[in-house]
C-alpha cells in the first residue's frame, strides 16, 4: 500500500512545493511509482511538471473531484514523467470550501481521503502539496495522509508558526486520523556561506521534539530556475547540488519506510 505524505507549512515561501515536485522526481528515479496531489489553488505543483494549469480540460482538476463532478480517473494526469502522475489544481480550487458548505456537506473534511483510499495500492508514494494556510484543504490532506513532512526555510523566524502547525496535526490525529504521524522536518534554502543557516538548524533541532531529516536542501540557483521551465531539478539540471540533495532526501525517506 502506498504511503501518503502531506507536505505542509502555513508559512509561504518555505520550499514546500519545490520539495513536493523534486522529491517526487527523485523517488521516481529510484523506481518508485508516485502520485502528486496539488491541493493549493495556486497550482504551482501542477505547473512544476509542465502542465498548463490555466488550460486544463473541463471537469479535470481536484476542484471538480471534491465537488463530485468527476471521477478520480478523469482527473489524474498519468505519466507526466516516467513514474509520476499528477492530480492537478488551479485557481478554481479557492472556492471549493464555500461550495461544499453551501451544498450542505458535513463530511467535507474527508472527501479527499474517501477518493484516495481507492487508489492507495496503485502507488508507492502519494505526495500532497498543501496550501500555505491551515484551512479545509490542509485538513483534507492531513486526514488523508499517513504522515506530515514540514519544509522549513533556514531563516530567523523558522520556528514561528511551527507550534501551531504541530498543534493542528495533533488535533487531526486526535479527532479525525489516529494513524497520522510526523514524518519529519526538512530544512530548505540552506546557505553554507552564512552562520545564520547553521544557527537556525541547530536551534530548531534543540527546540523541536520531532524528527529532523539529515538531508538539508541548499539555496541553489538551478533549483530556483527549474519551475519556470516546468521541470523538476532532476530533469532541468540532473547534476546540480539541488538535484543531488533531493536524491539524498528520497533515499532517506525510502530507508525510513
Amino acid at each position: 500500500m502506498g504511503k501518503v505524505i502531506a507536505l505542509a507549512n502555513q508559512k509561504g515561501g518555505v520550499g514546500k512545493t519545490t520539495t513536493t515536485v523534486n522529491l517526487a522526481a527523485a523517488l521516481a528515479e529510484q523506481g518508485k511509482k508516485v502520485l502528486v496531489i496539488d491541493t493549493d489553488p495556486q497550482g504551482n505543483s501542477t505547473s512544476g511538471f509542465g502542465i498548463d494549469k490555466n488550460n486544463l480540460p473541463d471537469n479535470s482538476t481536484i476542484y471538480e473531484l471534491m465537488l463530485g463532478h468527476c471521477s478520480l480517473e478523469d482527473c489524474i494526469i498519468k505519466e507526466v514523467l516516467p513514474g509520476i502522475s499528477v492530480l492537478p489544481s488551479n485557481v478554481n480550487l479557492a472556492a471549493v470550501e464555500i461550495e461544499l458548505i453551501n451544498a450542505g456537506k458535513r463530511d467535507y473534511h474527508t472527501i479527499l481521503k474517501d477518493e484516495i483510499d481507492f487508489i492507495r495500492y496503485d502507488y508507492d508514494y502519494i505526495l500532497i502539496d498543501c496550501p500555505p494556510s491551515l484551512n479545509m484543504l490542509t485538513i483534507n490532506a492531513m486526514t488523508t495522509a499517513d504522515s506530515v513532512m514540514v519544509p522549513i526555510q533556514c531563516e530567523f523566524y523558522a520556528l514561528e508558526g511551527l507550534s501551531q502547525l504541530i498543534h493542528t496535526i495533533n488535533l487531526i490525529k486526535e479527532r479525525m486520523n489516529p494513524a497520522l504521524s510526523m514524518e519529519g522536518v526538512v530544512f530548505t534554502m540552506f546557505d553554507a556561506r552564512t552562520n545564520l543557516s547553521t544557527q537556525v538548524v541547530e536551534n530548531v533541532k534543540a527546540n523541536l521534539d520531532e524528527k529532523v531529516f539529515d538531508t538539508v536542501i541548499p539555496r541553489n540557483i538551478r533549483l530556483a530556475e527549474a519551475p519556470s521551465f516546468g521541470q523538476p531539478i532532476t530533469v532541468y539540471d540532473s547534476k546540480s547540488a539541488g538535484a543531488e540533495s533531493y536524491r539524498k532526501l528520497a533515499q532517506e525517506l525510502i530507508a525510513a519506510k
